[in-house]
């Protein structure tokens, strides 16, 4: 994972990419899920405000809504994870990120977020 992330209390993340954002979850939400099986992802133009369901997530063990953790319209979806939802569950795979959005990144959302490092203490 990526240091300069910023995490939600709920396990996602959301990362500065050239000028736009990606989106996903952390690797204790994927380690706490188990083998993952199923994974829904938005359609590309589709608007989310912070807080709003965007994905559904299955693994063996449960269900999951991924929320979102700032507002913003979906640029690029992650085609390879959908297809194949088992690549989340392999650690040398880099790519697991959910979604790419563009936001206007208003400052007050991003208040409530936490650094990676602070989050990782959070959850251990």
């Amino acid at each position: 994972m990526d240091e300069n992330m910023l995490c939600t209390k709920t396990h996602e993340y959301v990362l500065e990419k050239d000028g736009n954002y990606e989106v996903g979850i952390t690797d204790y939400a994927i380690q706490q899920l188990g083998d993952i099986v199923f994974v829904e992802l938005p359609e590309v133009d589709s608007e989310f405000s912070k807080g709003e369901v965007f994905a559904t997530i299955e693994s063996v063990k449960a269900a999951s809504e991924i929320y979102m953790p700032i507002s913003g319209k979906v640029i690029e979806v992650n085609e390879e994870i959908v297809n194949s939802p088992e690549l989340l569950n392999d650690e040398s795979y880099d790519n697991k990120w959910f979604i790419k959005i563009e936001s206007e990144g208003n400052q007050i959302e991003f208040a409530d977020l936490l650094e990676y490092s602070d989050y990782k203490e959070e959850v251990e």
